[in-house]
């Protein structure tokens, strides 16, 4: 049933599309059949949110598996999210535009995805390339990754420039601009910034 709500939602692109009766029809039992396993379309919708979390983490882990050291890692984990949303829009949309009903933010931040990308923020700073709490400083990437695939998913007809260029330029500007803004105080005039700026040319 969850399969094929899930296989609904990426042929049709519609949310309003996964009724209960589709599902059903496409699994080959009654509606009532349904209950037994979710009380309504919400709880279904709620599974596939947890689902779709899941797919996530495993696609992060992949693309993160084999990179050299823990940035390029970082790096892979963004990147492979992007493309992750991309690649199921509406799955997307549904998780991360709408959200689940059931889980609660602290369920959220340890689930595995996000547990994941937290695991790279951690090595990143035991490597002295990232500096401050590790759960702000993901929360920061991730609303990086967020930022590009809602715009790409929102928009898919503005001219934006090639797709895989835009995609890892925007999460390295985000991963570059965190470990850079760590170590500027806060109160810097733009000339202040300027110089420090110069110095790592």
């Amino acid at each position: 049933m969850l399969r094929a709500a899930m296989d609904l939602l990426r042929e049709t692109g519609s949310e309003e599309s996964v009724s209960l009766r589709a599902v059903a029809a496409r699994v080959g039992v009654s509606v009532p059949s349904i209950y037994l396993h979710f009380a309504d379309k919400q709880a279904l919708l709620d599974a596939v949110c947890a689902e779709v979390f899941e797919q996530l983490h495993v696609a992060m882990k992949t693309a993160s598996a084999d990179a050299p050291n823990p940035w390029e890692a970082l790096r892979a984990m963004g990147v492979s999210y992007v493309h992750f949303a991309l690649d199921n829009p509406e799955h997307y949309r549904i998780v991360m535009m709408r959200g689940s009903s059931e889980q609660a933010p602290a369920d959220e931040i340890a689930s595995g995805a996000f547990g994941h990308l937290l695991d790279g923020v951690l090595a990143c700073i035991g490597l002295g390339i990232l500096e401050g709490d590790p759960v702000d400083l993901g929360l920061k990437l991730w609303a990086a990754a967020h930022g590009i695939a809602s715009l790409l998913i929102a928009k898919p007809r503005f001219p934006w420039p090639q797709v895989d260029e835009l995609v890892d330029a925007t999460i390295c500007m985000a991963g570059t601009g965190l470990a850079v803004g760590s170590r500027l105080p806060d109160e810097l005039s733009p000339d202040e910034i300027v110089k420090r700026l110069e110095k790592l040319r």
